[in-house]
């Protein structure tokens, strides 16, 4: 039977005293921080049979930016956020939360910038504006960044957690121009803010896969409502009435149940199809009253979750993968929402 290894086979391995492996190992304190994750890396890889569950001295401390759960896909994000939360606690990691304006980018970035010195690890969800990507690239020289749901690549972030967001624009595109059919007509496209990549993408993939796939189809037109659902009924109200041949909505953003009031005023509840993104409590109801036709889902709990796996993995507080995590999408129609 193989002997147990000891405080010493730490100590020897991690390249500090026994006196120090004791300290951490015992949580007396006293310990650098670098020493310390050293300490907690060796002792997990040898196997040391104490403390394997070793709750951490010294506490971490990450960042969450997300903009306010008026939104709904970042209300989501949220409630994930308050499940990790509890998840991590045995790691001594405390998630902070920050709400950022997503329209309002110089603000974000000085958010960003105050991160420097009171954080240890920062997790966004933000546009990929240049003031930001700027800002973050400095934040991102003196600890690890991770861009959540919409990526920023020029940012020097350590890793991106989310879908393919190209790929998930194309399924869209696929559905509606499956729903509008042989009889094909023109479809509006309703994005919330064109600077966040995963806007760009989607209607990028959703545009090619029309123009490849349902030559029947066209896009009429695009409007950005800037994650304003007011401005989304607006839009969508007068677009639908000053062209009749649109019979497909593709929406990106905020405003679902909106734009279903738009429909119902025009009396065309029964003929425009709608497809869009994330799964809330109320966009249930819409699919369940048939009044949207198909959700694409990409599970934002269990992308906070894995963020934060990452990050606790980039501050030496979990072993195992600490890279870029592209996740998988659902379709949600009125029969299994």
């Amino acid at each position: 039977m193989a002997r147990k290894v000891t405080l010493t086979d730490v100590a020897r391995a991690a390249g500090v005293s026994i006196a120090t492996v004791d300290r951490v190992i015992n949580k007396r304190g006293g310990v650098d921080t670098a020493k310390e994750d050293r300490v907690i890396q060796v002792a997990r890889t040898l196997g040391l049979d104490r403390r394997l569950d070793y709750q951490h001295v010294r506490i971490k401390r990450v960042t969450f930016m997300l903009q306010p759960p008026t939104n709904p896909f970042h209300a989501e994000l949220r409630s994930g956020l308050d499940t990790t939360r509890k998840v991590l606690d045995s790691l001594n990691i405390q998630m902070h939360l920050i709400h950022i304006d997503a329209t309002e980018a110089q603000e974000t970035a000085g958010k960003i910038l105050d991160q420097l010195g009171s954080t240890d690890g920062v997790i966004l969800s933000a546009p990929d504006s240049p003031a930001i990507a700027t800002a973050l690239r400095t934040v991102s020289a003196e600890m690890p960044v991770l861009t959540l749901a919409s990526d920023i690549r020029d940012s020097g972030r350590v890793a991106y957690v989310g879908p393919d967001d190209e790929r998930s624009g194309r399924v869209a595109g696929d559905l509606l121009g499956r729903f509008l059919g042989e009889r094909g007509g023109s479809i509006l496209i309703v994005g919330g803010n064109f600077e966040l990549s995963g806007h760009r993408a989607r209607s990028r993939g959703f545009t090619d896969l029309i123009a490849q796939r349902h030559p029947r189809c066209w896009i009429s037109r695009v409007v950005e409502t800037r994650e304003d659902a007011n401005v989304t009924m607006d839009l969508v109200y007068r677009a639908v009435k000053d062209d009749p041949t649109i019979r497909g909505i593709y929406h990106l953003s905020v405003g679902a149940s909106r734009i279903a009031q738009a429909l119902e005023h025009l009396g065309r509840s029964a003929d425009v199809f709608v497809v869009c993104h994330e799964l809330t409590a109320t966009r249930r109801r819409l699919l369940h009253a048939r009044k949207i036709h198909a959700v694409i889902d990409q599970n934002p709990h269990l992308e906070v979750r894995l963020a934060a796996e990452i990050m606790a993995a980039r501050l030496g507080r979990l072993e195992g993968n600490a890279e870029s995590v592209e996740t998988d999408v659902q379709i949600f129609m009125a029969e299994n929402a």
